[in-house]
């Protein structure tokens, strides 16, 4: 009996065939041949995804990560199940890169705080005024503790401890304004003019997202990220597809996008904690509570002086 095996690839179909022949037997012999597919991995589920993508999202597709044009196109889990993908990123981010990142309400152009040559092309890439302050994205309340004066306590007359309250938020889809301590880099709130480097200081945006992800890439670096909002570069649209933004953004000089799957359109509410009591001056995804104050036009002072360019 003469027999031959056949095997192709790591995770592809294989089959072996072989000849069978009777002994003692005048009739000639036959070939037999047995195929089988690939396992039914979770490997496979990804390619069958991917392959009712549009030809224009599987130039970016990959089981782990493809660097086109020198941009790093991570897919990642939204459920945090496959962190590990994220270390290139954090690596990057430590040296100074400037990438996409999934937050829990849309997506983020986001880089280290401290690194000073990064905020100046975040601010390029995203064409930021450089005298306007940016959000910074934190992984717990020792962050917000550290770079902000932290959230108002009571004050002995009808103001509630409002921490208190904070702490069934957070994390959560909201953006807090506080005042920003003498740790976070002046370059994050007022930065590239000589009358700012004399300003009082300012206040800055803080968020502590509830994703997966977004907690991952903090939990690994030692310090919140600067960021700011996604929008449309020629319209004033939210972008919420990651491989449109790396196609609209790539050409600027993104170093990497983490695909953590399409977002809604769905901003945080903006809550502005120097006021008391403290007031939403944009609403959005996180639910107005019962302590918060409202604008009589949520568009507010505060976006229309662009304290924050785009809170996400």
């Amino acid at each position: 009996m003469a027999s031959e095996v056949k095997l192709y690839g790591r995770d592809a179909a294989f089959s072996f065939s072989f000849r069978l022949s009777l002994a003692n037997s005048t009739l000639p012999s036959f070939p037999i041949r047995v195929s089988f597919g690939p396992p039914k991995t979770r490997n496979c589920r990804i390619l069958a995804m991917a392959i009712k993508r549009s030809p224009k999202r599987l130039k970016y597709s990959a089981p782990r990560f493809t660097k086109e044009d020198g941009l790093l196109y991570v897919e990642a889990d939204p459920s945090g199940a496959d962190t590990w993908k994220l270390e290139p990123v954090v690596n990057l981010l430590k040296e100074g890169a400037v990438g996409v990142i999934p937050t829990d309400t849309m997506y983020a152009i986001a880089c280290d705080l401290r690194s000073h040559s990064a905020i100046e092309r975040l601010r390029r890439i995203k064409n930021i005024e450089a005298s306007k302050p940016l959000s910074i994205l934190c992984h717990s309340f020792r962050d917000i503790d550290k770079y902000t004066t932290g959230f108002p306590c009571g004050d002995g007359q009808g103001h509630a401890n409002i921490f208190k309250a904070v702490k069934h938020c957070l994390p959560g889809p909201y953006t807090f304004i506080l005042t920003a301590s003498k740790e976070l880099p002046k370059q994050c709130i007022r930065y590239g003019t000589a009358s700012a480097k004399y300003a009082a200081r300012k206040n800055v945006g803080v968020r502590m997202p509830d994703d997966a992800i977004c907690q991952a890439i903090l939990e690994k670096m030692d310090a919140p990220l600067l960021c700011t909002s996604v929008k449309c570069p020629k319209e004033n649209e939210w972008m919420i597809d990651p491989v449109m933004i790396a196609d609209a953004y790539g050409p600027e000089g993104l170093d990497f996008v983490v695909d953590g799957g399409v977002r809604v359109a769905d901003p945080s509410t903006v809550v502005d904690m120097t006021k008391i009591p403290p007031t939403v001056i944009r609403e959005g995804k996180g639910p107005i509570l019962h302590w918060m104050g409202v604008e009589d036009d949520l568009k507010g002072v505060f976006l229309e002086e662009n304290f924050i360019p785009s809170a996400i």
